[in-house]
């Protein structure tokens, strides 16, 4: 499964800022960097970007690699804006899909909808469709999130804030979760702690091994060969 998590616009694209200054870039990049963490966790799942934090890449650049990896979906992650600049009271949250209205892409919209819905508390302002580039010139599944007006103060307090950049990050991920099926990853086998010893008096950690059955195996051979044991739980 190849994934393209794009943070929309760049560092320096003009006019995407809140009045109180803050770049929709500092809040895209940060959902797709915590995106990608989590996905990182799935299995035959590989994440790109499609962004750059040092450039702003146009769009065609952007569609285009995800045309040569033939990656499997595009998400592009954006924070709304409307009117002239200042603060306004348009709120909520909104999810795009192309103009023809993909069925498979539709139904990852509504999964990412609902998901950024609940993590926000914010107005549902529906699933739509638009004729967007990254949308139109995609060759695969492809949707645009939109995750609270940055012109709007209370959409605002949450854009600026580590926790509702993380949830909106979950919000995807378990939208594409739940779309393909994604599998975690089998955590790693804790490798196990050796005995420790003081002189001739053994310590033998449960937490070292699959049971407290096979601690008190292996105390039982160490004082077999002559050794003072003691079983620590861990």
């Amino acid at each position: 499964m190849k994934i393209m998590l794009d943070a929309g616009h760049g560092y320096n694209t003009q006019g995407k800022r809140s009045p109180d200054g803050m770049r929709e870039y500092e809040f895209n990049r940060a959902v797709a960097n915590y995106a990608k963490s989590v996905l990182d966790g799935y299995e035959n799942t590989t994440v790109y970007f499609a962004h750059s934090d040092s450039a702003d890449v146009p769009l065609v650049t952007r569609t285009n690699r995800a045309n040569e990896l033939k990656v499997d979906v595009f998400v592009s992650i954006h924070a709304n804006a409307f009117g002239a600049g200042g603060w306004d009271s348009a709120s909520g949250i909104e999810t795009f899909v192309y103009t023809s209205k993909p069925k498979e892409a539709y139904d990852l919209a509504i999964k990412v909808q609902n998901n950024l819905l609940r993590a926000s508390g914010l107005p549902n302002r529906g699933v739509k469709t638009a004729n967007f580039h990254v949308l139109r010139e995609t060759h695969m599944t492809a949707i645009l999130a939109e995750c609270g007006f940055m012109t709007n103060k209370t959409d605002q307090s949450k854009l600026k804030s580590e926790s509702y950049r993380k949830s909106a990050a979950q919000a995807i991920v378990d939208a594409l979760v739940a779309q393909y099926g994604l599998k975690r990853k089998p955590a790693p086998k804790q490798q196990p702690k050796p005995v420790t010893a003081s002189g001739k008096l053994y310590k033998v950690q449960v937490g070292a091994f699959s049971d407290r059955n096979n601690a008190d195996k292996l105390a039982s051979e160490l004082k077999s060969k002559g050794y003072a044991t003691f079983v620590v739980q861990e």
